[in-house]
């Protein structure tokens, strides 16, 4: 029995082992043989990481290859994970931070300063910045603090968080403070280095890299930054481009946006974004077993694709600094206004310019002053500014009334310069008795009284409908962000709780009721009626060239309306704007120029300080025999729209004086579809 067992338990130890021998060994096979590349691999890099490189955004030119937007190659100062010390060493990390906020202050250099947290003058710690900003300081990514807590309360926070010592004074912990919170904010990783200061000086770039111990994990990164061969052209048009946001972060990263991207924020920089922005490149860095680190670019960063805007640049200064002129000679306080030149057969934006302006280059630096300054400079009047027409709405009645069969050549109304309609008292222009008119002389004399006859007949439903064809009271389809303004409507009246009256329907009619329109549509109905009826989507983007390819993809002319005008009735409507030009206010002004115009003025009351005003407006095509483009211009304050008479007329004398786009002019009569 004793020898049986003992032989049994002899054959299982050597199971066991045998076991453990043969499993050994199939380990060291799969280490040294079959696997032994991977392991060697595994053995020789501990870590990998990959960081992007950031791509230069496209650039902008107008339609002639000029350039607007380009970029220029600075430095900013970032700090690298790779190199900076663990969070877990705190003293050492606000140490490196102290010595970079030194030499940044003794440089005069900008640094992140996002923390929203300041001592007053008393020395006490306050809330700074916006509610949003306070309210992502306290939140449960942050310092996860209660809604309720105090600037104190936050202060006390941010100390104990990144272990700031109590060696530093106040004021220098809140400044180390402000770095620490930007890293948090960013999130701080290998994977993603965060820059804590822009634009910084070559002086500054050399300190830092001859230094790597005092200023351990910071390095330069050059960056491209946005830079204008003009900065004062056409900021409404080209707008602004910043960081990017928390929240734009959140929703963009899944198409390859970082926490460290810029972003178009208006103009044509947002709309042409995923055209503008380039394509990251990639940085790899890799850290061995014995701590030895590498970087390779292992992709290329690649530009954006240059977008061509329709603008022509020459003809763009022009046009502000011809409306800056007249603006300032009504009212060097309170005038404004806008301009808008049109391709009359394609839709394109020739120039847009509105005023008072600014100056992109120092927008950010004066955001606050800019944006609290009464007459807007910000505000992009030709696309977001609304105003009642006046009577430049008068060829759109006279469309209506004579397609309609309300009019006709031979129609006329007596105007007595003042008359009652429905038993209320109706005036014409500064009460002018103009006598008998009919259709024609009605649009040079701007008579009241002719189209509150012509709507008593027409009525307000056909009136919308041809205004409606004609695009007023909705967005033309530029790029940019536009005001869709109001068209007058017994409908839309009910809607905000009003009552319609016979009035409303004559006023209508005149350009005035609740009719609010902007430059842009207003250029654009001149546009249709002067091509004979055809209306285009507006546009300010030409084309694209692919930074990748080169290939230009052209903006095609996109119809968005056809309105059905006879012959006869552009011929009554185009003799009658003529005559204006001929034989009107601006007559005197027109009569210089080498070619032909129709155009039509209009004014509409406003108050201004209490005292009754007029906004003039002019809407102007050329040629009168082939028109090519059209002009609309609004000048607040100014009378009337003969003001902007000689604004219009250098617009057109430069065009056709200078311009190479422009076609030789064709037989008169000829109608454009």
């Amino acid at each position: 029995m004793k020898s049986r067992f003992l032989n049994t338990r002899s054959v299982v130890a050597l199971i066991i082992v045998f076991a453990v021998v043969f499993g050994f060994a199939y380990d060291l096979y799969h280490i040294q043989v079959r696997d032994h590349e991977q392991y060697v691999e595994k053995n020789n890099a501990v870590d990998t990481y990959i960081v992007p490189i950031e791509a230069a955004r496209g650039e902008i030119v107008d339609r002639n290859g000029n350039s607007l937007v380009t970029n220029r190659q600075g430095n900013s100062i970032v700090l690298n994970a790779v190199y900076f010390p663990p969070a877990s060493e705190n003293e050492k990390r606000n140490e490196i931070i102290y010595n970079l906020i030194q030499l940044f202050e003794s440089r005069d250099e900008e640094y992140a300063q996002n923390l929203p947290l300041a001592f007053d003058s008393n020395g006490n710690i306050e809330f700074y910045g916006e509610e949003e900003d306070i309210a992502t300081m306290k939140s449960a990514d942050m310092l996860n603090l209660q809604p309720y807590a105090t600037a104190q309360n936050c202060y006390d926070a941010v100390v104990e968080k990144y272990g700031i010592s109590a060696d530093y004074d106040r004021e220098t912990a809140l400044k180390i403070a402000n770095v620490r919170y930007e890293l948090t904010r960013l999130l701080f990783s290998y994977n993603n280095p965060v820059t804590i200061a822009d634009e910084v000086s070559d002086e500054t770039v050399a300190t830092i890299k001859e230094d790597q111990v005092t200023y351990l994990g910071a390095d330069v990164k050059v960056v491209a930054y946005r830079e204008y061969v003009d900065s004062t052209i056409a900021p409404h048009i080209l707008g602004t481009v910043r960081k990017i946001n928390a929240e734009e972060y959140e929703e963009m990263k899944d198409s390859g946006y970082g926490i460290n991207d810029q972003i178009g924020e208006s103009g044509i920089e947002r709309a042409m974004e995923d055209k503008l922005r380039g394509i990251p490149g990639e940085l790899t860095i890799t850290i061995d077993n014995d701590g030895n680190i590498t970087e390779e670019v292992t992709k290329q960063p690649i530009q954006g694709n240059t977008v061509v805007l329709t603008i022509d640049r020459d003809l763009q200064v022009l046009a502000q600094n011809g409306l800056r002129d007249v603006c300032n000679e009504v009212s060097i306080a309170s005038s404004a206004g806008a301009v808008v030149v049109e391709d009359c057969n394609t839709g394109e934006i020739l120039a847009a310019a509105s005023y008072p302006t600014f100056d992109l280059n120092d927008y950010y630096e004066y955001y606050e002053e800019l944006s609290q300054d009464s007459r807007n400079p910000l505000w992009s009047r030709f696309a977001m500014g609304t105003y009642a027409p006046g009577s430049t709405f008068k060829p759109v009645t006279a469309c209506a009334a004579l397609e309609e069969g309300v009019l006709t050549a031979d129609t006329t109304f007596y105007c007595p310069g003042v008359d009652e309609f429905n038993g209320q008292e109706f005036h014409c222009l500064h009460s002018n008795e103009h006598g008998t008119e009919n259709v024609r002389t009605a649009l040079r004399d701007s008579c009241n009284m002719f189209f509150f006859n012509t709507a008593m007949y027409l009525g307000m439903a056909k009136l919308d409908e041809y205004a409606s064809a004609f695009g007023l009271g909705e967005k033309t389809g530029v790029e940019i962000a536009e005001s869709s303004g109001i068209l007058a409507s017994p409908e839309r009246r009910e809607e905000q709780g009003g009552l319609w009256n016979l009035g409303d329907t004559l006023q209508s009619a005149i350009g005035q009721s609740d009719n609010l329109f902007t430059p842009l549509q207003l250029v654009n109905y001149c546009s249709t009626l002067a091509n004979g009826g055809t209306r285009y989507e507006l546009h300010f983007v030409k084309s694209v060239i692919s930074g990748t390819t080169g290939v230009v993809n052209e903006t095609s002319p996109v119809i968005a309306d056809n309105v059905e005008l006879s012959e006869n009735t552009l011929d009554q409507v185009h003799s009658g704007m003529r005559l204006v030009a001929l034989e009107g206010g601006p007559y005197l002004i027109f009569d210089e120029l080498d070619t032909p115009v129709a155009c039509k003025t209009g004014t509409s009351e406003v108050i201004n300080n209490g005292v009754k005003r007029n906004n003039g407006f002019l809407i102007t095509y050329a040629p009168y025999d082939n028109p090519e483009i059209a002009v609309s211009s609004v000048v607040e304050l100014a009378g009337s729209g003969t003001e902007t008479a000689e604004l219009t007329a250098s617009i057109i004398d430069y065009w056709y004086q200078n311009n190479t786009d422009s076609k030789a002019s064709q037989q008169a009569g000829r109608l454009l579809g």
